[in-house]
């Protein structure tokens, strides 16, 4: 292997005694062509071939270091084998050397099996021009190839992103002094054909990174941007403890293993919220409640149906058919002249937080708009309801809702039975068997509790509901409805458990999971069509004589 000649511009050459210890601690003889030198996830992650792609990660799974071999192959080819250049962007100094350190090694290796030259680590001031023509110059790095690729790293944020072109890596993206910016300048390279990767810790889930990351998630980047999430546990399930020791030349085995991974959880202490944000990806937040006051009362647009029922202690007594027939009797009454009034041509689903003697079962339906938010039509609100006429009354919503999409239920504890059974009834597609946890809330909940800041779901005004949806409260960075009992505002003999805000988060869940809907839709006869709000309609129904 020989070495590039630096060009004019080279300040100096970065000994490798310079670099960070963990670029140093790459070993010599190490095989980048050893198909267990990466983890699973680290494949998957350089696998993805999309324009932009956002790594939502915890600390230590090695993301950037797949990236960085990932980048050292592309600029080592050629034009024509999908060759370019790379331009790396941290947050810190220290991180472009570490970068640019793990590539410099990684290139000798593969252009001395390829027989091709390469530079070593010059430093060089890249020039940097904002909008107003102000220049300024910003001490950098880079790696050229034989290919006439480099890979260049800088020390701080460029103001001039939009004007790279190649592959720009932006690490630590949550924390760069000005995220926002980098973000919009980054995006702007997508125009003239260029890649981005967005690796990144969370730092507070108001961070724009975080926002970034839920904007690719709805689909707002389109088809060719996607996020992918790693945790410290994914790693160490795919073997990041050996890979450690296997850099360090050292055993591993399983206690010492458990010893490491307690003593990395441990180090945070009574820190719960920051050791989830490092270790698992969740970003936190104080404290506090998680939907602002204000926020409720915009969601709440008007007044709809609250199909409230309350039984006592001796219904639950009467034989099997007359509670039976009672329930039927109820479900005419009162359940199928407001499913009545729905609008056929939306799409529906539903979300259900079941108890049985003490709390309230909430089941919440939700029209998908053609704006994509979620409106409530009604709710439905039953207290010390037997299990049997909870599900009757559950189906028949269920069998009423226009192209019913899917409907999520609490199955912990006693809603494990009625979610059994709804989806033997309805089948395992539409109905979601939810177990709630600490996970399940911090993987789903923010995503509800965000509708409400967002605009994008439409409440009944209810009393009763608002006090629900206060009662969610962050734990740690996880929205969460806590073990605190509340009295119900209509009836003080009766209590909550924040029972409509786990059913809004079902109905939310739904959504987000819908069913594949089936091939065929039935065309409504003149005698059934909707005469609802003109406005609800996507197109008219045409009358007699149309095609």
């Amino acid at each position: 292997m020989s070495e590039l000649k630096p060009l004019a511009d080279t300040q100096r050459i970065v000994e490798w005694d310079e670099l960070p210890e963990r670029a140093r601690e790459i070993r010599d003889d190490i095989d980048l062509l050893d198909q267990g030198l990466l983890m699973k996830h680290q494949i998957e992650w350089i696998s993805i071939d999309k324009k932009l792609k956002l790594a939502s990660k915890g600390r230590r799974t090695g993301i950037t270091f797949a990236e960085a071999l990932s980048d050292t192959i592309i600029a080592a080819s050629r034009k024509s084998a999908g060759g370019d250049n790379i331009f790396y962007v941290g947050d810190t100094k220290d991180k472009g050397l570490e970068f640019i350190g793990y590539c410099a090694k990684m290139a000798r290796i593969i252009t001395r099996a390829q027989g091709q030259a390469v530079t070593g680590i010059e430093q060089f001031l890249f020039e940097d021009q904002d909008e107003d023509g102000n220049t300024r110059h910003i001490t950098s790095y880079r790696i050229r190839f034989a290919s006439g690729h480099r890979i260049t790293a800088l020390s701080s944020r460029p103001e001039n992103i939009r004007g790279l072109q190649g592959i720009v890596v932006i690490d630590e993206a949550a924390f760069h002094v000005n995220v926002n910016g980098v973000l919009e300048s980054a995006t702007a390279l997508l125009i003239w054909g260029g890649k981005i990767r967005v690796i990144s810790t969370h730092n507070g889930k108001k961070n724009p990174f975080n926002q970034m990351k839920k904007d690719i998630e709805s689909g707002q980047y389109g088809q060719n941007a996607v996020v992918y999430s790693v945790t410290f546990d994914d790693a160490v399930a795919n073997g990041l403890y050996e890979k450690v020791c296997y850099m360090k030349g050292e055993k591993a085995t399983p206690e010492s293993k458990e010893e490491w991974y307690s003593d990395i959880r441990s180090l945070y202490g009574p820190r719960k919220a920051a050791m989830r944000e490092e270790l698992d990806a969740i970003p936190r937040d104080g404290n506090g409640t998680s939907i602002p006051g204000v926020w409720i009362e915009n969601a709440m647009k008007e007044q709809r149906p609250i199909l409230r029922l309350v039984l006592n202690d001796d219904f639950g007594k009467r034989p099997k058919d007359e509670r039976i027939a009672w329930c039927e009797e109820w479900i005419e009454r009162h359940l199928n002249p407001v499913l009545k009034t729905l609008n056929p041509l939306r799409e529906h689903v539903a979300g259900m937080d079941f108890a049985r003697h003490r709390h309230f079962s909430i089941i919440m339906p939700g029209e998908i708009t053609q704006l994509l938010k979620r409106r409530v039509p009604f709710l439905i609100e039953m207290n010390n309801v037997p299990t049997r006429q909870q599900e009757q009354i559950l189906w028949a919503m269920i069998g009423g809702l226009p192209r019913h999409r899917g409907t999520a239920i609490d199955a912990t504890g006693p809603g494990q039975t009625i979610a059994e059974y709804t989806a033997d009834e309805f089948g395992e597609q539409l109905i979601h068997q939810v177990n709630l946890s600490q996970r399940w809330y911090a993987d789903n909940m923010s995503a509800f509790v965000d509708s409400f800041e967002d605009g994008t779901i439409d409440l009944p005004i209810d009393v009763s509901l608002e006090a629900d949806l206060r009662a969610v409260e962050d734990n740690d960075g996880i929205p969460m409805v806590p073990k605190l009992e509340r009295k119900d505002l209509k009836d003080p003999e009766l209590v909550r458990h924040g029972d409509g805000a786990i059913a809004g988060a079902m109905m939310w869940y739904a959504s987000l999971n819908k069913a594949s809907p089936i091939d065929w839709i039935p065309v409504p006869s003149k005698q059934d069509r909707f005469e609802g709000n003109p406005d609800d309609y996507d197109f008219d129904i045409a009358g007699d004589g149309a095609w």
